[in-house]
């Protein structure tokens, strides 16, 4: 059994406009993941009383994280983050960026959990239709380079997209297990479910749900997601 979860920390802004990386790594430490993507990760240079976000959360939970920086300039780095209980295997970074809108990447990771080699991929799309198209095209053709070494694939993203009629978010849907996509956006009264947590693969996910502690519905504009994920004992490594 691993616990998953995805999570847009919205830079460590609150809903209550308090500027707080304390407050969101107590609410990672809630979540008690042994993977975690975050999105909306800060490093703002020359700032006063700004931090390495990605340094600072990894150090204030015990994980070791990666970094997918898709924004960079002499003042900012900001991007999306892999955390994970165990280092990773390898790395790779996608650039899914769409014409002048916004810089955007994934992480594409390979993880031992639980004895078990995952591929764990996480990411952030855009806010325009046809910028979340391109990045579904692209996160499907990375998808199909599948490392022969990993039985399973997860995905840790905050999509965009909740609407059950949307062709792009059901062309990605298509390539995943069936999961429950609870509501995870604005934090204090969640409708919308852009937050995911899929598998693939010899892995499913269970007991899905946005966690709703009150901590979680200050610390950040977006709730995380988190999961459980099991596994078809016949592909345990040796």
């Amino acid at each position: 059994m691993v616990v998953v979860a995805t999570y847009n920390i919205h830079a460590c802004g609150g809903v209550d406009r308090r500027f707080d990386p304390q407050r969101i790594a107590e609410v990672i430490r809630e979540l008690d993941a042994d993977i975690i993507g975050l999105q909306e990760v800060d490093a703002q240079h020359r700032v006063a009383g700004y931090v390495d976000q990605w340094a600072f959360l990894a150090a204030a939970t015990g994980h070791h994280y990666t970094a997918g920086i898709s924004l960079r300039t002499h003042r900012r780095d900001f991007g999306n983050a892999l955390f994970t209980r165990q280092p990773v295997e390898r790395v790779r970074l996608h650039d899914i960026s769409f014409s002048t809108r916004e810089p955007r990447g994934a992480i594409d990771a390979v993880v031992v959990a639980d004895g078990h080699r995952l591929r764990v991929i996480a990411t952030h799309f855009g806010l325009k239709r046809a910028e979340r198209r391109h990045q579904a095209a692209r996160l499907s053709a990375f998808l199909a380079d599948e490392p022969e070494e990993a039985a399973a694939t997860l995905v840790l993203a905050d999509l965009n997209e909740w609407r059950t009629t949307s062709r792009t978010l059901n062309a990605i849907l298509r390539q995943f297990h069936p999961s429950p996509a609870p509501k995870s956006f604005p934090s204090r009264r969640p409708i919308f479910a852009l937050d995911r947590v899929l598998a693939a693969g010899d892995a499913r996910l269970a007991e899905v749900a946005a966690h709703r502690s009150e901590r979680a519905r200050l610390a950040s504009d977006h709730l995380p997601v988190r999961g459980v994920l099991t596994w078809c004992e016949e592909h345990v490594q040796p």
